[in-house]
């Protein structure tokens, strides 16, 4: 009967077992997401923008946007900060409302998703007690993919709802809008990143994630992103996950990038709009279509 109790005074409790239970791993982030601007002052080299774009913070107000330019200039994370330092954390998912036009284009999603959402009531106090402005946002990315008769609903949707609703186009190519939109939308255009700040985001993405690469490998980066940071960030970190701890080479950007060695052009971020080709032989050609004259 000794024995017994004190086999029984002896075990430890379950409370104890359960908090000697491994930990969960952590979720793996894109970096893309994970490095995107927080703010709209940490928008890279979009200087006018960015101007622009405080004003209307501080007034509270926020006139229709058409954001335009090639991919990967921060057209997408412009428009995610503001909304967020406008409605904060609490009221975003609640306030805004974001569609990638490619996948969903047609008119049917405009009369149901965006009509819908746009004649939903708001107040103009946030859960914090700030001040908050009394309209929601609607974001369409990718908005040159619509159909013609999609973009015509939107223009009606947006005078209809222009007190309770901004929105927010974004596109690579504004001659795909058609103008009925483009008159009712301040219009901002991103220019191409210059290949100095996409070396500077790049090195400090690499430092913060412990990964070795030289120069070499930074600016291969740069010239297979052909400017777009998005793509850049994408491609460091999947070199980073093929290499592990190792450092990673030229090669290994190539490869990712599927790009050969002698197809390469250096990138020099001076021209806003390029025409990729391939010759016979599968070499890449680059042309600045500004330089030709039509």
């Amino acid at each position: 009967m000794d024995a017994f109790l004190k086999g029984s005074s002896s075990s430890k409790p379950k409370s104890q077992e359960k908090s000697k239970a491994a930990p969960k791993p952590q979720k793996s982030i894109p970096w893309v997401e994970k490095y995107r601007p927080r703010s709209v002052e940490d928008v890279a080299h979009q200087d006018e923008v960015v101007a622009v774009l405080k004003k209307s913070l501080q007034g509270s107000d926020l006139p229709n946007l058409l954001f335009y330019g090639p991919p990967g200039t921060g057209k997408t994370s412009a428009i995610l900060a503001v909304a967020k330092q406008l409605f904060g954390w609490e009221l975003y998912r609640s306030r805004v409302l974001e569609l990638n036009a490619s996948d969903e284009r047609g008119i049917q999603v405009i009369r149901e998703k965006v009509k819908g959402f746009s004649q939903q009531s708001v107040s103009a106090v946030r859960t914090d007690g700030k001040p908050c402005p009394p309209f929601k946002i609607v974001i369409l990315d990718e908005a040159d993919s619509m159909t013609s008769a999609a973009q015509a609903a939107l223009r009606r949707t947006m005078e209809r709802e222009s007190k309770s609703t901004r929105f927010c186009l974004i596109c690579n190519y504004i001659s795909r809008i058609i103008e009925p939109l483009t008159s009712r939308c301040s219009k901002f255009r991103f220019k191409p990143l210059a290949v100095d700040i996409l070396r500077e985001r790049l090195q400090h993405i690499a430092n913060k994630e412990n990964v070795t690469c030289s120069d070499e490998v930074i600016d291969t980066i740069v010239e297979t992103s052909e400017g777009d940071l998005r793509k850049a960030i994408t491609y460091l970190q999947s070199a980073a996950r093929l290499k592990g701890s190792e450092e990673i080479d030229k090669q290994d950007v190539l490869e990712i990038a599927a790009v050969s060695k002698n197809h390469l052009r250096p990138y020099d971020g001076a021209c806003d709009h390029l025409l990729f080709f391939s010759d016979s032989s599968g070499i890449i050609h680059r042309v600045c279509l500004q330089s030709l004259s039509l």
